[in-house]
């Protein structure tokens, strides 16, 4: 008898071991063998070379797989493409189809293969009835195509689904109101249509919903707020209609609600009373058709961190409430039908990063009390009607002000000298349609961080600065409008602090320069996407050097008095989309390296000196004959043919 315990203690004690695991099940269970070798078969590439060490019987041993140490039975696939090893993060990929096979393990609790960026396949419609005891399914980031299987609903122990950012298509099984037990379901960046279904309303243990990025329609379900544990909800991104249902107010434990850039309208149904919501973060419920007023109760969510309701159609003045939400950091209110003035309460706001409530009607001078938002950062009052004629001295002067947006506004005379000394090291300033004159100041310089410039839309004259070559980081430069002259070396020889060039934007068009054409390319500028230098005097020839803006998606030099023959460099453009060189003295024949051009969309080489063939083929042969019109030397398709 003792003899038989002592064996007993002995088994035991190996089996708690990962040894005993070994010596005990050494052989896989047949049907788990099958499962996964029939999962590596449609497997034919894998980098992370898991897949290949899987040799011999004991699959329990193979990397990515779990067992039960009870029953030898596999209950976990563990095999996401991003993965650690020797301590470093690496995003591995697989090739191949996810095979039917897997549902032969029916132990299996968890799978996961996310972020296999090239996995193809349909979620096998069977997967229901064969794994009952699936907890995790986790098929992110996949190629995944097909519909959601009716006999998901089968999974009664599902907790988490993951399917996010595949390309499943269909409408939404009813059926998912039967998972019980499911706490989080993320379907976003998926092809799903039709609406959402009110059985959805069933899933009362749901604590994360994510259904954004598809294409969604029907009304938000009306008992919606039955799911009384949801802390996150995010149904942007579709095409839902009517209007956000009131029972969205019973969402006690909801920290997050994104019902963004849909169709829905009608009034903002909440808060009715202090309490509801009381752990609401974060809402977006920007681009939707909504109306009303931004209701005085928003002061009732106390807890709210971030709130964007732009491009909306909401009216009236913005509620002095919103300075009771202490913790409020982010304020989004532009493109909407705001009016009245900005309210003084908003200086309690003491960690405010961003204020943007561009393109309404606000008006009135600011309120002092801004200068207490000592954590402002960026700060959006352009398009209202504020007048302000000057720019506060003392808005200047906030300490972490970085992004600074004043367009339209009002501001009168020359650019205010007190921006060359500001605080904080600004990075981007709009000062565009305003009433500026004078000229660029040389100081422009020595504003070291800035990326992004708009002087747009104002009088501005004389040349620009030669200190503008210190802008270092400068990404986005917007001058058109004005009426600056003299040459735009200075420009294209901004020596960027980026590998690669930093410039991004040029748009110098509707000024007086003469000349600097010289200088496209020969500068960093290889990352350049977007140059404008249309509605100038420039004249010379366009140098060979352009075909070094390898970036560039489109070019507009319409309008100018730019000769000489285009350059077959510009066949090297293949990033190229769009390609204006209207109204100028361009001779010779189109090269034929214009046909390298495939992703050129708009082509106007119209009114110029240009001759002979166009050379026949895609793209050129697709434009319209208004591409080419007036150069009275072309034929050849899509104008008349050529004569022989």
């Amino acid at each position: 008898m003792g003899y038989q315990l002592l064996w007993v203690l002995v088994v035991l004690t190996f089996w708690k071991t990962g040894e005993g695991k070994r010596s005990i099940v050494e052989a896989c269970n047949s049907n788990d063998l099958k499962g996964l070798t029939g999962l590596k078969a449609r497997i034919h590439f894998d980098n992370s070379g898991r897949l290949e060490k899987w040799i011999g019987q004991s699959c329990c041993n193979w990397e990515g797989i779990s067992c039960d140490n009870m029953t030898g039975r596999v209950t976990e696939i563990n095999l996401p493409g991003f993965i650690t090893r020797d301590g470093a993060p690496l995003q591995t990929t697989m090739e191949g189809w996810l095979s039917h096979s897997i549902t032969h393990l029916t132990f299996l609790e968890v799978v996961d293969l996310s972020g296999l960026s090239n996995l193809t396949g349909r979620i096998p419609p069977s997967i229901g009835f064969h794994l009952p005891k699936l907890r995790k399914l986790y098929l992110f980031g996949n190629k995944l195509s097909g519909s959601l299987p009716e006999s998901i609903a089968k999974l009664s122990k599902l907790e988490e689904m993951y399917l996010h950012e595949n390309s499943l298509s269909g409408t939404l099984p009813s059926s998912l109101g039967s998972l019980k037990n499911l706490k989080r379901l993320d379907l976003h960046s998926n092809r799903f249509s039709g609406e959402i279904t009110d059985s959805i309303t069933n899933l009362t243990t749901l604590v994360s919903l994510n259904l954004q990025d598809n294409s969604l329609i029907g009304h938000i379900p009306g008992r919606i707020g039955d799911l009384q544990v949801l802390e996150e909800l995010d149904l942007s991104n579709n095409f839902l209609t009517g209007k956000i249902p009131l029972s969205v107010t019973n969402l006690t434990a909801i920290s997050t609600i994104y019902l963004d850039t849909n169709s829905i309208e009608g009034d903002i149904p909440f808060p009715e009373s202090l309490g509801q919501m009381p752990s609401l973060s974060f809402l977006r419920l920007h681009g939707n058709h909504l109306t009303g007023k931004i209701p005085s109760t928003i002061g009732y969510l106390i807890s709210l961190q971030r709130i964007s309701l732009a491009d909306n159609k909401l009216e009236g003045p913005i509620p002095s409430s919103l300075g009771n939400l202490s913790s409020l950091s982010e304020i989004y209110l532009s493109g909407n039908q705001l009016s009245g003035q900005i309210p003084r309460s908003i200086g309690q706001l003491s960690q405010l990063l961003v204020f943007s409530v561009s393109h309404n009607m606000i008006q009135a001078l600011l309120p002092r009390e801004v200068t207490s938002l000592q954590n402002l950062q960026i700060l959006d009052l352009s398009f209202n009607h504020l007048n302000l004629s000057s720019i506060p001295t003392w808005l200047v002067g906030l300490p972490s002000l970085s992004r600074l947006y004043l367009a339209r506004c009002g501001i009168q005379g020359e650019i205010s000298e007190y921006l060359q000394s500001t605080p904080s090291s600004l990075q981007e300033l709009d000062l565009s349609s305003n009433y500026l004159t004078g000229t660029m100041p040389k100081w422009i310089g020595s504003l070291a961080q800035l990326y992004l410039l708009n002087l747009s839309r104002n009088s501005l004259v004389s040349k620009i600065p030669g200190s503008i070559t210190n802008l270092r980081s400068l990404g986005v430069l917007d001058l058109h409008s004005n009426n600056l002259t003299g040459p735009m070396n200075q420009v294209f020889e901004i020596q960027s602090s980026f590998e690669g060039g930093s410039l991004v934007y040029v748009d110098l068009s509707d000024n007086t320069f003469s000349n600097g054409i010289e200088q496209i390319g020969k500068g960093a500028q290889y990352g350049i996407r977007y140059l404008n230098l249309s509605h100038n005097y420039l004249k010379g020839r366009l140098p060979s050097s352009v075909g070094k803006l390898e970036g560039i998606q489109s070019l507009d030099m319409s309008y100018n008095e730019i000769g000489s023959n285009l350059p077959d460099s510009m066949g090297h453009l293949s990033s190229l989309e769009t390609l204006k060189l209207r109204k100028n003295q361009f001779t010779g024949e189109i090269p034929h390296g214009f046909l390298k051009l495939r992703r050129l969309k708009e082509l106007d080489l119209s009114d110029n000196r240009l001759e002979g063939e166009i050379p026949l083929g895609k793209p050129l042969s697709d434009f319209p004959k208004s591409s080419y019109t007036g150069n009275t030397g072309l034929c050849g398709k899509p104008l008349t043919p050529c004569k022989v």
